[in-house]
């Protein structure tokens, strides 16, 4: 329902009142909802003009709430999420994009120690470097998802940071748009970070993450930073191991060993060895010991901290290194993998057996490969975290 603004600066000084506590945190009434939103935006230091002026026009969007309850669990194995995600096309336009912007991935650099390659990873898979932002408004998502009680705690704080949005000029409450869960821009970040780490990359006085990759590029920079990134360290590299009695046991991520372990075990590296040598170092399988191997180093872990798919950040991690100037991977020969049944039971059993494997939700997630290997190496088989058919009969 709209309200003309008059009604709505009429009942933002209402809002002052005391009586704003009864206001419901979620669900109930919406525009006593609002009332409640717009009070604690006041609260925070927000004008009231603006507080009336970013939700004059909120309304549920039911979309949204669709979009939300039917969310798809991410059931691609890394073969076919990767080739999909680094496709050829990706490929000469993330480069088209690193010398368009050279100069501000120079400066990104210099500022935040992130190289141009993975800011440029992200850029592509988030939006196809700006193409595919979302069509949803973003204030009415955000408010329709914070109105909604199954994840107020996330939600609310961001519609208030979209208010502080509109008062910086930088989000347009009816023109704004982006992903249903209310990411914005080229690289899809939440208000609250965007508030927190915008940087006006172009000079206009201004972070429009949707229409300036030059804030784009430099808001990611030090996104990335603020999660943890090591200024002039690798991230991912892909590895070669040697066959025969390798210690499969020692991979997976959170492994107490370095560079220079594996390399003492005879891994090697088709693009060149890391020069940081006692570096930590995770070695992963995606798809198992017969499928392609990569060392994860602590950058990594921005990664995890961006996604936590597994599939999707070693994808991420892996675009990163070719528009960087690594070769494609040697994705092997890996074995055939289980369906969505097969895992589901897999999980089930993994549980009976004293192992947290989260939700049984039929994803080979970081707690279902942890188990998997520590079923493998009880079962006196190559413990590289990836489950077939053999290892579910043997359970």
């Amino acid at each position: 329902m709209k309200r003309t603004f008059r009604f709505a600066l009429l009942i933002s000084t209402i809002f002052a009142t005391p009586a704003l506590a009864q206001a419901p945190a979620c669900g109930g009434n919406f525009a006593q909802f609002l009332q409640g939103v717009q009070a604690e935006a006041m609260a925070k230091g927000i004008s009231g003009e603006v507080a009336t002026r970013a939700l004059r026009n909120a309304s549920i969007d039911n979309k949204v709430l669709s979009r939300d309850r039917a969310q798809g669990v991410f059931r691609q194995t890394f073969l076919e999420f990767s080739r999909r995600s680094v496709s050829s096309n990706r490929m000469q336009v993330g480069a088209k994009k690193m010398k368009q912007y050279a100069n501000t991935f120079a400066r990104a650099e210099a500022e935040y120690g992130v190289p141009a390659a993975v800011i440029t990873a992200f850029w592509g898979l988030e939006t196809d470097f700006g193409a595919v932002q979302g069509d949803f408004n973003t204030m009415n998502a955000l408010a329709t998802l914070a109105h909604d009680c199954r994840r107020p705690e996330l939600f609310r704080p961001q519609l208030i940071a979209a208010i502080e949005m509109v008062g910086h000029g930088d989000l347009d409450p009816n023109a704004t748009t982006g992903a249903w869960a209310g990411e914005i821009g080229q690289v899809q970040m939440l208000p609250r970070d965007i508030i927190e780490f915008g940087v006006d990359g172009d000079g206009d006085g201004h972070v429009n993450l949707k229409t300036s990759s030059e804030d784009a590029i430099m808001t990611a920079a030090r996104f990335i930073k603020s999660l943890g990134w090591r200024a002039g360290e690798p991230w991912f590299a892909e590895v070669k191991v040697p066959s025969g009695n390798f210690p499969y046991e020692k991979s997976g991520l959170n492994s107490d060993m370095t560079l220079n372990d594996w390399t003492a075990l005879g891994v090697t590296f088709p693009n060149g060895v890391p020069t940081s040598q006692n570096l930590p170092a995770d070695l992963l399988f995606p798809q198992g010991r017969n499928g392609p191997a990569f060392l994860a180093f602590p950058n990594f872990s921005i990664y995890l901290e961006w996604n936590q798919s597994f599939i999707y950040t070693t994808s991420a991690a892996y675009f990163a290194t070719r528009l960087a100037g690594a070769k494609p991977y040697d994705a092997g020969n890996p074995g055939n993998g289980l369906d969505d049944g097969a895992m589901k039971q897999l999980q089930q059993k993994l549980q009976a057996r004293g192992h947290d494997v989260g939700k049984i939700d039929g994803i080979l997630g970081g707690g279902t490969r942890a188990a998997v290997r520590a079923e493998q190496l009880r079962l006196g088989l190559p413990a590289d975290g990836w489950p077939d058919q053999s290892l579910l009969n043997q359970l």
